[in-house]
């Protein structure tokens, strides 16, 4: 065999440089796919670790003042603080097989369940405005903010007599609130952030009322609003027929009276409020439903009348709602109703 050609070492050293670029590059590529499948097997595992957290995570549940006044007896029983309601003269009575305390006529006289106390049961009312008129009473009402059902509805009774006059408690409790800032006491469903906000902003605390919310013990709230001045504050036990402040008009009032509503945080009923005065005021569009407080105030003898000794401010035992103006000379015509 002769000589091999000069270039033969040349070819074989090409060849296998060939062949070892080829195997680096197999190389480099394996290690490459290794790595895109163990980040994939990372991620996967911190996907699958990750999602029971967030499958778990707890429901954000209203807070605070809102949920204290959204709470339903279940709900509150099962908070650190105990509920208001019943009280024990409440409990016996409700405890009674013969009243159907769970019934309770609705602005049109229809019964429906009512979760909160029977205002039948409650006892212990007095007139907060000894002397007052009615001149506004409690229902459809064109003027009012509220509404029930779509008509516009008065959610309270208002009594005048004159700028100045004493206004006294109703009944035996204790202040939650005195003074403009009410809001979380007065039973709004929702969010009072956007409100409280866009008054802090424009400087408009001092355009309502001065307002006074009384918890009265038996799971109804009093609220008495339009004082010019007041006498009590928040924490103060106060009693039936105490001094709490002098009539007024603070607040959008066309005339000094008192706005007297009673509601109880355990109703499931809602009032609306004005689409207009929610897009104006960013108030929540709901409230807890009010109850006519002529259900829980004691009679009352028509002016000129004789009553009994202490008969027109003795505590309530039965209700004595209105049937309207023209059977009850106490409720001024509605060209007389000085204020809201």
């Amino acid at each position: 065999m002769g000589p091999e050609p000069p270039d033969q070492p040349r070819r074989l050293g090409r060849d296998r440089a060939r062949r070892g670029r080829l195997r680096s590059g197999i190389t480099a590529g394996v290690r490459r796919h290794l790595t895109f499948v163990i980040l994939g097997v990372l991620v996967a595992a911190g996907a699958i670790a990750v999602t029971p957290a967030l499958l778990t995570s707890p429901v954000p549940v209203p807070a605070g003042a809102v949920a204290q006044a959204t709470a339903t007896p279940a709900a509150q029983a099962q908070s650190s603080a105990p509920p208001t309601f019943p009280s024990a003269p409440l409990a016996a009575a409700s405890a009674s097989p013969s009243m159907d305390q769970n019934q309770v006529p609705d602005s049109l006289g229809r019964q429906v369940p009512f979760d909160a106390p029977n205002p039948a049961l409650l006892t212990g009312y007095v007139w907060p405005l000894p002397r007052g008129r009615i001149t506004n009473p409690f229902g459809p009402d064109w003027y009012s903010d509220n509404t029930v059902g779509g008509v516009r509805f008065h959610d309270g009774l208002d009594l005048a007599t004159f700028c100045g006059d004493k206004i006294v408690a109703a009944h035996d409790g204790v202040v939650l609130a005195a003074g403009r800032k009410v809001d979380p006491w007065m039973g709004w469903i929702g969010s009072l952030a956007p409100s409280v906000a866009r008054r802090d902003k424009y400087k408009l605390w001092g355009e309502l009322p001065i307002v006074i919310v009384v918890d009265d013990g038996n799971g109804y709230r009093s609220i008495y609003a339009h004082f010019s001045k007041i006498a009590v504050k928040a924490g103060q036990t106060i009693r039936a027929g105490e001094f709490l402040g002098w009539e007024g008009r603070t607040g959008f009032a066309t005339g000094c009276h008192l706005h007297y509503g009673l509601f109880s945080p355990y109703a499931t009923d809602r009032f609306g409020l004005r689409a207009d005065v929610v897009k104006r005021t960013k108030l929540p569009a709901l409230e807890i439903a009010r109850i006519n407080p002529l259900l829980v105030l004691p009679p009352r003898p028509a002016p000129g009348a004789s009553p009994a000794p202490g008969s027109s401010q003795a505590p309530s035992s039965s209700p004595n709602p209105p049937s309207g103006s023209a059977l009850n000379p106490l409720v001024a015509p509605p060209d007389e109703r000085p204020g809201r």
